[in-house]
């Protein structure tokens, strides 16, 4: 890939503090747990397990309330996804200025505070039998707030926790752990929701929140690896901005994560309207979509973590998986029945979540320390901020087309990109490409 821009873009040593230096291994450690060694990382590990069954709880539980409450109107649960993804597009690209100025572990405790607020909210109004859908869609929009916040610090808090050398590989366990809570979070919730309703959900989620709480407020500051601060200043968002037009590269993959993110992956918002309106099913039904989908992206996750220790994320990987992605999506919507539907859900999984953490690895590897926090705003507005578009033309097209409409168009378009994509990266082959964003 041609590569463009000064010599000051060039990827630099990651400044440390003198106690990161000491606990720094000689050399990459390897195997598929390799960043658990790291204490902090540990910590941070150990509260997600619980925080994140809690999280896909209050997802599911959320979804069903939003298509209960409205009737089972396919464009109500688009408008509650594109609520809280808006915020998204305000904040993402000063969240990560913001990152980059100050602790990111006290600003992620704040956060965290905050969403464990939204959720019992929620979930009292839903308890004491008050809820409408307006206060959904409110609720739905201040978790967008906090989201919007929360995810460019948490991604360039990787690095801090466990070095430059285990970023693939931590980047790996967290989305193993993340979608090992897509499989148990949504296969509680589904049968949870019939028996006691959404309600105590969103109270559960609450609660789960005080251990990653826990987690980041235990950890030793002096073993962070962390660059320097930098200063407040006037200008440092177009600065992130220029920094990433001078990288082809990078370019080339925010622009290939937009279109998959946006048209490809939107089995979340998908996946009840065919669970209800294709297959007629309950709860339960969509939580089993769900568990199914997530045994993919676990897997996914699993091997993608056992990559990571051995070797540096490869453009090859990222383009091969997200094709892999838009064609089995596309096969996918012609499912006849809801077993062999279901089935094809766990190899679509498997190469979604491949190409999500290929995608965040090449990124997190390839950028230099003082801008990490702004360049990971600009991935996360790229990776989440097309859902105010695509979840309600989801809604949309499942309305007009039918149910199975956002799986073969967004597969379609997924792989039509990845082409693209790679014309594009094959007329550039000339140039060397910078280090961890490799073909193979």
């Amino acid at each position: 890939m041609s590569i463009t821009g000064s010599a000051a873009q060039t990827s630099v040593p990651e400044p440390v503090t003198p106690s990161a230096v000491a606990a720094r291994p000689d050399k990459p450690r390897s195997g598929m747990f390799a960043s658990l060694r790291v204490r902090n990382y540990r910590l941070f590990f150990s509260g997600q397990i619980i925080s994140n069954v809690g999280t896909w709880m209050q997802r599911i539980a959320q979804d069903w309330l939003v298509f209960t409450l409205s009737g089972y109107d396919p464009v109500a649960l688009g408008i509650a996804v594109a609520l809280q993804f808006t915020p998204t597009l305000l904040l993402s690209l000063w969240a990560g200025v913001l990152a980059d100025r100050v602790d990111k572990r006290k600003l992620l405790i704040a956060i965290q505070a905050g969403t464990l607020v939204q959720a019992a909210v929620l979930g009292v109004l839903v308890l004491t039998d008050v809820a409408v859908l307006w206060h959904v869609y409110l609720l739905c929009f201040v978790l967008g707030i906090l989201s919007a916040l929360e995810v460019p610090t948490r991604q360039s808090f990787v690095a801090e926790m466990v070095g430059k050398n285990q970023v693939a590989n931590a980047v790996a366990l967290n989305s193993s752990i993340f979608n090992m809570a897509r499989i148990v979070g949504p296969a509680i919730a589904g049968f949870a929701i019939v028996a006691v309703g959404t309600g105590w959900l969103f109270v559960a989620n609450a609660v789960s929140t005080l251990a990653v709480i826990a987690g980041l407020a235990l950890m030793k500051a002096d073993q962070l690896f962390r660059g320097p601060a930098v200063e407040r200043g006037k200008g440092q968002l177009r600065e992130g901005l220029r920094y990433v037009r001078g990288r082809s590269d990078l370019m080339t993959v925010m622009v290939l994560v937009f279109f998959v993110s946006t048209f490809g992956i939107t089995f979340f918002t998908s996946l009840a309207i065919v669970a209800g309106n294709v297959f007629g099913t309950e709860a339960d039904g969509y939580g089993m979509l769900s568990t199914l989908l997530a045994v993919g992206t676990f897997t996914g996750a699993l091997a993608s973590a056992r990559r990571g220790s051995r070797r540096k994320p490869s453009v090859r990987v990222l383009l091969l998986s997200a094709f892999a992605l838009g064609a089995i999506e596309f096969g996918t919507a012609f499912m006849p029945t809801y077993l062999t539907f279901g089935l094809a859900l766990v190899p679509l999984g498997f190469a979604t979540i491949t190409f999500l953490n290929t995608a965040n690895a090449l990124v997190q590897t390839s950028v230099s320390p003082q801008m990490r926090g702004r360049v990971m705003g600009l991935y996360v507005l790229v990776l989440m901020g097309g859902n105010p578009v695509g979840g309600p033309m989801t809604g949309w097209m499942a309305e007009t087309f039918g149910g199975r409409s956002p799986f073969y168009l967004g597969g379609a378009i997924a792989a039509l990109a990845v082409v693209v994509c790679a014309v594009v990266l094959y007329r550039a082959r000339r140039t060397p490409l910078r280090t961890g964003m490799r073909l193979g």
